[in-house]
């Protein structure tokens, strides 16, 4: 509309044919003649600018290009900031003091302004800005005249004048402002809005909530794109055609809930174009206010934004893939390592539905057969329940926690067959225990919904069933991957149920043989005796500890403690060996650093064992009265001497190596005195190699406490009670404990065994 000049001619550009008509041939002629009289083709020189402008029917402005300073403002631009600004002033200061912003309210200095464009020396052909500050009308303003400052519009024009001739003289750029009102500045906005929203490729709606439903009075051309629903057919109509039988209802109650109180809102939902496809609609709605404050219209503005959407929700599906995979493998990791720690069937059992409930099953239970074969009866090893107070109703019904309508019976097939089974829905009131009072009342206290049948196999033997349920009413249903996992974790539970039952029948084997080797502890005159044979928590109840007693024909006792590394049958079959070569060569009467040696030498040259500890000693009358212990320890811990008087020795004397170690030390032995009343102890190393124990602290807990009890105590209740002070619940090593007391001054008789 308006020009500028073209170098330092000072010629004037045509006006623009587009926006100068949208404006009225008043506000274009009233420009040009403010341009007119100030160009500088009239040969006036900067000086006698000012006194041009003063009369310009305009607001008329100065800006000098070289300091980006608004330098001359005539009266009517002065008017424009009450008269309080006090020149040369940035340029970006005189617009907010005249109170100027875009149309949409935000300060010049935040936009790429038209004055300061100018001030670059970029010219402005014409553009509207807003003046936001009704005040500046001043305090004896009326009313009316702030209303009207408020709502005020206005034009800029702006060109730079001629180039500077030398360096005296400054580069200008010359401001206009005309004020657009009434009808002028009406249709300007809505020329400025239309353009744009019928330009963007984004779909505008505005609605009218004055009406009845609120319907649409206007969509622009890409409403019509992204529906497939032209304007007629929209017109007067809420919205709401766009919903199908897939809308979330919830996002469409968020929605009605913004329109009723007036607030914008974006949802993204999904909306059915005309030809019936679905797309998701990312919809943001905004009130539009009257000056009032009052909601006129609702603007909303329509993105299609399914590509967005598939890929989150491809992205979501995949996270959710990885995390039930990640899932299933920990749930088959840790139900491995629970059940593989157990040892019998009914610790594997009961690991096994510690695990399932709740990941897998809201209730389970796991059958078992008692031999491989499966001829004997079915037990019931395990159940378990999300609820504690259900477990019985499982326990009690039996077969029946998976019924089917046809009378089948899964379990059954799963025991016989190896059949599993998926019931991805069981019966309300199955047909097989509607005449069984009690049977039909555990199973409606426990609702099942669906449930899985597998067997538990291992090594072409099924050995029991798993069974696994869900409740109603929010219990999921069964799927085909669910048989797949729990099929998966019934493979690892009866792997793990076969270990235990060959560790069973080892073991049995393995514990008849140690029990049998063990002897009873035999009665020797003059002496009390007590003994305690303990088998580790682990299970493994078989190894190498042993003690052993017997009368010698010199009159003498023998007694010997020993361990033979490992724990299993071959150190049990290994301590049998042992403690049979040892008693021979006891019973030659040969002395104890002797006999240890000749076991020593037997052991390496057969290969009877790995290696072993023991202590063999021998009680001696003395010719004066008492007695005399003679022993030799070949690797094991010291035996203790409690004195009639309570006090504790620790036997120490001539520790050698373990037998079958080394032959190249000869063992020695240790004699000590004995009264009567004295107190011997011996043990193996079980007893003081507890978890997180050191063995000193506890061995020195065996002396406080015999040095604590009484001389006369029985020697059965003072083993119990060293027991009870050493805490053997916790053992991971079989263990032996012997006491000897002597009791009266006649020595042992000699007493063939």
């Amino acid at each position: 509309m308006t020009g500028w000049t073209n170098g330092d001619r000072g010629e004037v550009a045509t006006e623009n044919p587009e926006l100068a008509p949208d404006l009225g041939a008043d506000y274009a002629a009233e420009a040009q003649r403010v341009r007119d009289s100030v160009a500088p083709s009239s040969g006036l020189a900067d000086s006698d600018l000012p006194q041009v402008l003063h009369t310009a029917p305009a607001a008329v402005a100065l800006i000098d290009l070289g300091a980006g300073l608004v330098t001359y403002a005539n009266d009517s631009a002065s008017a424009l900031t009450g008269g309080r600004a006090t020149l040369p002033l940035d340029i970006d200061a005189w617009s907010e003091a005249a109170g100027l912003t875009d149309l949409s309210g935000r300060p010049m200095r935040d936009t790429a302004s038209p004055l300061s464009r100018v001030a670059q020396g970029i010219p402005v052909s014409g553009e509207p800005v807003a003046v936001a500050d009704a005040a500046r009308r001043g305090s004896d303003a009326t009313e009316e005249e702030r209303e009207e400052a408020e709502g005020r519009l206005l034009w800029v024009t702006g060109f730079p004048l001629s180039e500077a001739v030398n360096a005296d003289q400054r580069r200008l750029a010359l401001v206009v402002f005309l004020q657009l009102s009434g009808a002028g500045a009406q249709r300007h906005l809505e020329m400025v809005r239309d353009r744009a929203v019928v330009a963007t490729e984004l779909s505008f709606t505005i609605s009218d909530p004055a009406r009845e439903q609120n319907p649409l009075v206007w969509v622009n051309p890409a409403f019509t794109r992204l529906t497939g629903y032209e304007l007629d057919e929209v017109m007067g109509r809420n919205c709401r055609f766009l919903q199908g039988p897939n809308t979330d209802p919830a996002s469409i109650s968020r929605i009605r809930t913004a329109l009723a109180e007036e607030r914008p809102i974006t949802e993204v939902l999904l909306n059915y174009r005309r030809d019936g496809t679905a797309f998701w609609n990312q919809v943001s709605i905004t009130p539009v206010l009257d000056g009032g404050g009052r909601v006129v219209n609702f603007v909303g503005v329509q993105a299609d934004v399914t590509e967005r959407v598939m890929v989150e929700n491809e992205r979501r599906a995949a996270l959710a893939a990885a995390e039930e995979t990640r899932e299933q493998l920990r749930l088959l990791t840790e139900s491995t390592s629970a059940m593989s720690a157990s040892l019998d069937t009914t610790g594997v059992a009961e690991a096994l539905a510690r695990i399932v409930v709740p990941a897998m099953a809201d209730f389970c239970c796991v059958d078992l057969l008692d031999d491989a074969e499966g001829n004997s009866p079915v037990r019931r090893a395990a159940v378990n329940h999300r609820d504690e107070t259900k477990t019985e109703e499982v326990q009690g019904l039996g077969r029946w926690v998976s019924p089917t309508d046809d009378d089948r019976d899964p379990i059954g097939e799963a025991l016989s067959a190896g059949t599993p089974s998926l019931l991805a829905e069981l019966p309300v009131r199955p047909a097989g225990i509607a005449e069984q009072p009690e049977l039909l009342r555990r199973y409606e206290a426990l609702r099942p919904r669906s449930a899985i049948v597998v067997p538990l196999r291992a090594r072409g033997q099924v050995l029991g069933a798993l069974v696994l349920g869900t409740e109603l009413p929010y219990g999921r249903r069964y799927a085909q991957r669910d048989l797949y996992l729990a099929a998966d974790l019934a493979a690892r539970a009866g792997l793990a149920l076969d270990n235990a039952r060959l560790y069973a029948r080892e073991h049995g084997a393995a514990e008849t043989l140690q029990r049998s080797l063990l002897p009873a502890v035999p009665e020797m005159p003059g002496m009390s005796i007590a003994s305690r044979y303990l088998a580790a928590t682990d299970g493994a109840q078989v190894g190498g500890d042993w003690y052993d007693m017997l009368a010698l024909p010199d009159g003498a006792v023998g007694l010997a403690v020993g361990d033979v590394v490992g724990h299993d049958l071959r150190a049990a079959a290994a301590m049998g060996e042992l403690r049979g070569v040892l008693r021979s060569y006891a019973w030659e009467g040969l002395g104890p650093a002797d006999v240890v040696d000749r076991c020593d030498d037997v052991v390496q040259g057969l290969g009877m064992a790995a290696m072993a500890t023991a202590v063999y000693a021998r009680f001696e009358r003395g010719d004066e009265g008492g007695w005399t212990l003679r022993y030799s320890n070949a690797g094991h811990p010291p035996p203790l001497l409690r004195r009639a008087d309570g006090t504790v020795e620790l036997l120490t004397g001539n520790l050698s190596p373990l037998i079958g170690a080394t032959r190249a030390i000869t063992r020695e032995e240790t004699s000590v005195h004995c009264a009567k009343g004295d107190l011997l102890v011996l043990h193996t190393d079980g007893l003081i190699e507890a978890p997180g124990a050191d063995p000193d602290d506890r061995t020195q807990l065996i002396a406080d406490t015999l040095a604590a009890q009484a001389p006369d105590m029985p020697v059965e209740e003072l083993c119990d009670r060293l027991l009870g002070m050493l805490g053997v619940d916790g053992l991971r090593d079989d263990a032996v404990l012997l006491a000897i007391r002597l009791d009266g001054e006649d020595g042992p008789v000699a007493s063939p065994v």
